[in-house]
């Protein structure tokens, strides 16, 4: 397990998955869809427990400027600075039923802030990040 520091927070908007985990793929199609103008552009999984126990997951990509996530009727999302703890999964689109499984050892870490987001950083089409906030000061 690495750490990575991020060093500002990262705006991003995007829609919640309802159908969570099925729905995943159409959700990021449907967001890379709509932004189809801009190539250069970075995504992100977010997921997080809600009261109930389910999973949260929402599907985003990095707001280029502000207010983007508004103009497209989107949901918003900060991904906050600071240090994560990560695992690098290499050929992600073919190991997507272990993404959990990475989260869950990630979380077994004594440093792992349980109370924050986990976030999924789609680095390239090839490279996915799996981040958790460490708790400060661990």
């Amino acid at each position: 397990m690495g750490k990575y520091i991020l060093i500002k927070d990262i705006k991003v908007f995007g829609t919640q998955v309802k159908t969570f985990p099925e729905g995943i793929g159409e959700a990021f199609d449907a967001l890379i869809k709509m932004l189809t103008a801009e190539k250069n552009r970075t995504y992100y999984g977010i997921s997080e427990f809600a009261k109930d126990g389910s999973i949260l997951y929402y599907a985003a990509a990095e707001e280029i400027f502000a207010g983007e996530g508004k103009k497209y009727d989107c949901d918003t999302y900060t991904i906050e600075k600071g240090e994560y703890l990560t695992e690098t999964i290499n050929d992600w689109r073919k190991k997507t039923d272990c993404i959990k499984d990475v989260f869950g050892e990630i979380m077994q870490d004594s440093q792992a802030d349980k109370s924050r987001p986990c976030v999924e950083w789609y680095k390239t089409n090839d490279e996915m990040l799996c981040m958790v906030k460490a708790v400060p000061g661990k």
